[in-house]
């Protein structure tokens, strides 16, 4: 915390990014300046009018460098981990964001996807979408969580094997099942099947046959032997489809063209892979 009083909000807004600072809440900001909550709301108003300031969150406050100015924000990742600190919640970067920061780049992620502990709304910051997915345990997947430096700090980022369970839990952001499996032929060689059996334990059983199925036509069936053994113990689970959508669309909603018999799995229509 600065100490020191500013006259200005703009030039404590200044010395907080010389120290390599770029966020702040309110209460941190009222004290520094000596002034009232008023006046302070007033200044900050003024700035992000300016584009020099975002609020993503009420009280919490996201100072705009001049090189990110067009972009109306800096990266979510520059100050994601405080904002989430502030909402006192826990999280992790995953799905498509994830993957791509594991190195699966085949489409730009048009989120900025964040998994998180309580239901929150998307954030509008500049050009940037920040939108939060809901697991309501989320102690059980710690084991699947990375802590990663960013330009500014430090995030929390699901693994590649946390990474790949959450893109088949969480279908409404992923694009859809090719683009689910084109991602996960990109990352099959990251994930550590250990940890996917033991974190599979704590999803659904049809997200790790879904994503068994998946991996296996994509030749990394190395990778699925631990989760099936444990999947398929004590018994068999019920048949699940691959995609529940095209299960109901008329297209699709005839035959299937196959019955994965070993991870129980009915298959429509097989997923392209975007090469």
């Amino acid at each position: 915390m600065i100490h020191e009083r500013r006259t200005t909000l703009a030039e404590y807004v200044t010395e907080l990014q010389s120290k390599g600072r770029i966020v702040f809440d309110a209460e941190e900001a009222v004290e520094a300046l000596g002034t009232n909550r008023g006046a302070f709301l007033d200044a900050a108003q003024r700035l992000q009018k300016r584009g020099q300031l975002i609020s993503p969150r009420k009280g919490f406050y996201v100072v705009v460098p001049p090189q990110f100015a067009s972009w109306g924000a800096p990266p979510p990742s520059w100050y994601i981990d405080p904002l989430m600190r502030q909402e006192q919640q826990p999280y992790y970067v995953g799905l498509l964001k994830a993957a791509e920061l594991h190195g699966a780049t085949h489409q730009a992620v048009m989120e900025f996807q964040v998994v998180t502990g309580k239901r929150m709304s998307k954030i509008r910051a500049g050009r940037n979408l920040i939108v939060f997915y809901y697991r309501k345990e989320m102690a059980v997947v710690t084991d699947g969580i990375e802590d990663i430096q960013t330009d500014t700090g430090r995030m929390k980022v699901s693994s590649p094997a946390l990474t790949a369970l959450d893109l088949i839990r969480y279908g409404r952001g992923t694009a859809g099942i090719d683009n689910v499996a084109t991602v996960l032929a990109d990352l099959g060689s990251k994930i550590d099947g250990d940890q996917l059996a033991f974190l599979s334990l704590h999803f659904e059983k049809p997200v790790a046959q879904r994503l068994g199925y998946l991996l296996d036509i994509l030749d990394r069936r190395s990778i699925t032997r631990k989760m099936h053994e444990m999947l398929m113990s004590p018994g068999q689970p019920p048949w699940t489809e691959l995609d529940r959508a095209e299960a109901k669309d008329p297209l699709f909603a005839s035959d299937p063209v196959e019955r994965d018999q070993r991870w129980r799995v009915i298959v429509r229509r097989v997923p392209e892979v975007d090469e």
